[in-house]
């Protein structure tokens, strides 16, 4: 986190801020003045401190130079909804936790001002579970994970059946970008949708009822606070589907992690199993879950793998690798 100074009192968010937002946080009291702090993400996202009381609350600023207004402006009105409707199904208790949505002004960039919450990201966890060598660290956490994602996805389920093709063009827009960035060979592309031909194939990838999804179920977008409570952030991509979605990009994101940090993929799996495991128990049958759930997961898993491989940021022998687990899962 980066210090930037103090808001300029006469930039219009310091208006915003103090007449519409502080004073839903601040009952007795008026705002003066405001600390600013940079925040490391995808959007421009800043954390603003009121001097006086160290009322903290976060700006995620959606319209970007380069960046289409309209899209932006929906981007951040979706946010602001799934907020509300997650909040209002109940993700407001002590475990399971929303930010607050404070504000939003499509004036202002597109600005969402929501509720600072403090906790260890998932991403922080894991390195720290596997730096330590403690292992109890990262399975309670992923405990908590999978209770957070089996209620959000339980009380949310609707009658109508997955529509498992509705990924496809963001599984074609993965492979365009790694083959533009020459990470994948001709060979492998080949594979992958053929692979793809035969899991669109299976009557189970369709059979499961819609949920509403997390849709960016990133490490770094759930954190951990005290009390065991689960903060889920960045919901601009949560959409109805296949519950195995959110899974499959947790366990390929787990998976992702100890590659990168011990070399060896395969120490990621009973972190993996112990979460699907966890996130079973809270179904009338778990055995029956958790067959149905690990059946599904290994498309969505390889999926997220070759997702984090087409980032210009990793070196390419790295993205080789994870190009290499992603078609050794897909072809089951």
């Amino acid at each position: 986190m980066k210090y930037l100074g103090r808001l300029n009192p006469h930039d219009p968010l310091y208006t915003y801020l103090q007449e519409q937002i502080y004073p839903q946080l601040l009952t007795e009291q008026r705002a003066h003045q405001f600390r600013v702090f940079q925040l490391p993400a995808s959007n421009e996202v800043f954390l603003y401190e009121e001097t006086h009381s160290q009322r903290k609350v976060i700006g995620k600023f959606f319209n970007r130079i380069g960046k289409d207004p309209q899209q932006a402006w929906e981007l951040a009105h979706n946010e602001w909804q799934h907020m509300h409707t997650l909040r209002d199904l109940g993700l407001k208790i002590e475990r399971l936790y929303i930010p607050q949505p404070l504000g939003i002004s499509q004036a202002m960039n597109s600005v969402l001002i929501e509720e600072y919450c403090p906790g260890q990201s998932l991403s922080n966890i894991i390195e720290e579970s596997i730096e330590r060598n403690d292992a109890k660290l990262l399975y309670a956490r992923l405990t908590d994970l999978a209770y957070f994602l089996a209620k959000l996805h339980n009380w949310t389920a609707r009658s109508e059946t997955v529509r498992f093709d509705a990924h496809f063009a963001y599984f074609d827009k993965i492979m365009e970008r790694l083959q533009r960035r020459h990470r994948i060979a001709a060979r492998q592309t080949d594979e992958l949708y053929h692979c793809r031909e035969r899991w669109q194939q299976m009557g189970s990838m369709w059979a499961d009822r819609q949920v509403l999804i997390h849709g960016d179920a990133t490490p770094s977008n759930f954190l951990f606070a005290p009390r065991r409570r689960t903060i889920a952030i960045d919901l601009e991509r949560m959409q109805l589907a296949d519950r195995a979605y959110d899974l499959g990009m947790i366990a390929g994101e787990i998976k992702h992690h100890f590659i990168r940090t011990t070399h060896h993929g395969e120490h990621a799996e009973p972190f993996i199993g112990h979460f699907l495991w966890e996130y079973s128990t809270h179904f009338p049958d778990r055995h029956a879950a958790f067959a149905s759930i690990t059946e599904r997961i290994p498309f969505y898993m390889g999926m997220t793998l070759l997702r984090i491989a087409r980032n210009s940021w990793l070196d390419w022998r790295y993205s080789q690798a994870l190009v290499h687990e992603a078609v050794h899962i897909l072809r089951r």
